[in-house]
């Protein structure tokens, strides 16, 4: 398991940040016509005409999480809780990213569990902002800290727990070729650093429903 500390969590939100300006769909259509000639491959012949349209319409699904700002998405929060100070989580999240060094598929499932102080956020929320991190370029151990960041910073809640376990096909289609490899990440704050059984009980809420 791999943790962060906040401070590499400020990098990474910078450095999605750029000043340059972004291509044009023509543009964006061109340079994949240059990669399949690159690969080998006529990009005028009747199967791949309409590739390169594809792959831009692909990509505007892959990477929306840019157009998104999570912080948004958990402003709306709700105080009628009726004392309730306990944890709330959701299990297993489906999740599909890209890393940011191959552009191939990050595929895996996030946990997330938070302690509210005196406001909570609709549950499909939580859901939305690994969703909009998920759909940018990362790796998994940024993409788990930013999550446990806009969090913490929003709510501002008692403390945040998140694990995040997928498949990379950077290793499991290419390279070293191990298809049975899952990566896990977590980050604890708060609660749920501070206090062990905080910790056990997410994770051990995250082992029962797997071993059901």
């Amino acid at each position: 398991m791999v943790e962060m500390d906040m401070n590499a969590v400020v990098d990474s939100l910078s450095s999605t940040k750029t000043d340059r300006a972004r291509p044009s769909r023509e543009e964006a259509e061109a340079a994949v016509r240059t990669l399949i000639a690159w690969a080998g491959d006529n990009p005028d012949r009747e199967g791949l005409i309409e590739t390169p349209n594809r792959v831009v319409r692909a990509y505007e699904e892959f990477f929306a999480g840019y157009e998104e700002d999570p912080d948004e998405v958990l402003g709306k929060t709700f105080e009628e809780v009726e004392g309730y100070d306990d944890m709330v989580m959701l299990r297993d999240i489906t999740l599909e990213s890209h890393c940011e060094h191959h552009m191939v598929a990050i595929l895996g499932k996030a946990h997330i569990a938070y302690v509210p102080t005196n406001r909570v956020v609709g549950i499909s929320k939580l859901a939305r902002v690994i969703e909009i991190y998920a759909k940018r370029l990362q790796t998994q151990e940024t993409m788990t800290a930013q999550i446990v960041d806009s969090i913490n910073r929003v709510l501002k809640p008692k403390g945040v727990a998140v694990l995040v376990e997928a498949k990379h096909q950077c290793m499991t289609t290419r390279g070293i070729r191990k298809p049975d490899v899952a990566t896990i990440t977590t980050q604890f704050t708060g609660v749920f650093r501070d206090d062990l059984r905080m910790e056990q009980r997410f994770l051990q809420m995250i082992r029962g429903y797997q071993e059901r």
